[in-house]
């Protein structure tokens, strides 16, 4: 009398971690321009020379690659949905390398040319806090973006919960090119770098709030727009080219602060100007 041996039931394979290439290398190359920011922050000599000016082109290329760190950033996510490789590796991932390139960097940076001559020696510890005050809030809106994101609740996908840390520092970083032109000329920044501390505790606030911004992740290449549009992205385009370094001192801190300024006119428009502004489809509402 034969006897069949039960079937072992089949074993459900170790789910691998997925690393995919192309986002990830638009990662690390905005964790690599914040950590050359960082380089050039610390590099910089700030002491006005025998004729009393300043060697500003170390901090010049610090906020360069900020910006260019935003770039990357702006495409890393882009490319992994484009391709349908969003990971949960590629999320951890961008959020250490924002927090570098968008937090450490831009707030290194606010102390080093602005907070330090203000408080000086003897007060620099006002100094540190008020930095740390920047890291510290860009630290709980990424760690919060990631909770959101992994619980598939609301403020981590076409809306963002608090202002975006990139957008943080390109704000910062802009505005600091800009002031930093004002004033290229006389031996310091004057009255305009006071500016700066204010501007980076209220975008503290802004990073953890609850005022939404529009992620505009359904811009893309397949995405379709309208006639206009066209017509304004390549009039942008030809400035670009025309203005060159106008368009660093002038035009980006216009653009950044438009977009924290949209976060609260946002709700008291109606819906089909959102549609228009952020070019989403009906559908997606």
């Amino acid at each position: 009398m034969s006897t069949s041996t039960p079937t072992q039931p089949a074993e459900n394979p170790e789910p691998k971690l997925k690393i995919y290439f192309l986002p990830n290398l638009f990662t690390a190359g905005n964790l690599f321009c914040g950590f050359v920011a960082l380089t050039k922050i610390v590099e910089a000599n700030l002491t006005p020379d025998a004729a009393g000016m300043v060697n500003w082109m170390p901090i010049k290329l610090a906020l360069g690659f900020i910006l260019l760190a935003c770039i990357f950033d702006l495409f890393d996510g882009r490319v992994a949905r484009m391709g349908g490789h969003e990971s949960p590796f590629g999320r951890e991932f961008d959020s250490l390398a924002d927090l570098v390139s968008f937090g450490v960097a831009p707030a290194f940076l606010v102390h080093r040319v602005v907070l330090h001559q203000i408080f000086g020696e003897d007060y620099k510890e006002f100094g540190w806090f008020i930095a740390s005050i920047y890291l510290i809030c860009g630290a709980f809106r990424l760690a919060r973006f990631n909770c959101l994101s992994a619980m598939n609740l609301p403020g981590a996908g076409k809306d963002f919960l608090g202002f975006p840390i990139p957008s943080a520092a390109g704000l910062v970083a802009s505005l600091t090119l800009f002031i930093i032109n004002l004033n290229e000329k006389e031996k310091n920044l004057g009255q305009w770098g006071n500016l700066l501390p204010v501007v980076l505790v209220f975008l503290s606030v802004m990073m953890v709030s609850e005022v939404k911004y529009p992620s505009f992740k359904s811009l893309g290449l397949r995405s379709s727009t309208t006639f206009l549009k066209v017509v304004v992205g390549a009039i942008f385009l030809g400035c670009l080219l025309i203005l060159q370094e106008k368009i660093l001192y002038y035009v980006l801190p216009l653009f950044f602060t438009a977009y924290l300024l949209y976060g609260f006119v946002r709700p008291h428009i109606s819906r089909a100007w959102r549609r228009e502004i952020e070019d989403e489809d009906e559908a997606e509402n």
